[in-house]
């Protein structure tokens, strides 16, 4: 219990914190890159640091936060001048790929087709659970959590889904 209490006490007193400096933190940053969409980024950004480093901080708050944001904004900048740089050396012949030849696009669509055809005729539950993975990113973990089954069960299902599209992938060859 007492171990909670010093959680909550700690919560508040970092929300405090937070709602007292981030306004001033983000005016400082933005100052110095310009934007303040990525001032607000950084600022998220030393509050989220000092929240996973610090069990206790004590001292001047403010003096040690303006530091942090000082050199999230120089390591910010700093990396922003080595993406300038490697993007410039980078030629225009290597930025786009090359587009697609029609042949390629009318294979990649039949195949597409293919795929679409072996996974429309497994069960139900591996069709969600494949959309659920491949189309909208979700984990296992999190299917799993939103069906109400086991991690076990969606690899499972997941699996079927797989060789399914592996099979049909194979049949167009």
């Amino acid at each position: 219990m007492g171990a909670c209490f010093q959680m909550a006490a700690r919560n508040d007193e970092f929300a405090e914190l937070y709602a007292a400096e981030h306004e001033r933190l983000e005016r400082q940053i933005a100052r110095r890159v310009g934007c303040r969409s990525t001032a607000r980024d950084l600022v998220h950004d030393v509050f989220l640091r000092l929240w996973e480093r610090a069990v206790d901080w004590r001292g001047d708050s403010a003096a040690y936060l303006t530091r942090c944001a000082r050199n999230a904004t120089i390591d910010h900048i700093r990396a922003e001048r080595r993406h300038a740089h490697i993007l410039a050396g980078v030629l225009p012949e290597q930025q786009a790929a090359a587009a697609p030849s029609a042949a390629e696009r009318l294979g990649s669509r039949e195949q597409l087709g293919r795929v679409e055809t072996a996974i429309a005729a497994l069960p139900q539950p591996t069709q969600d659970i494949f959309l659920l993975n491949r189309v909208h990113g979700k984990s296992f973990s999190e299917i799993a959590h939103a069906m109400d089954i086991s991690r076990r069960t969606v690899a499972s299902h997941m699996a079927r889904a797989l060789a399914a599209c592996e099979k049909s992938r194979e049949a167009g060859e």
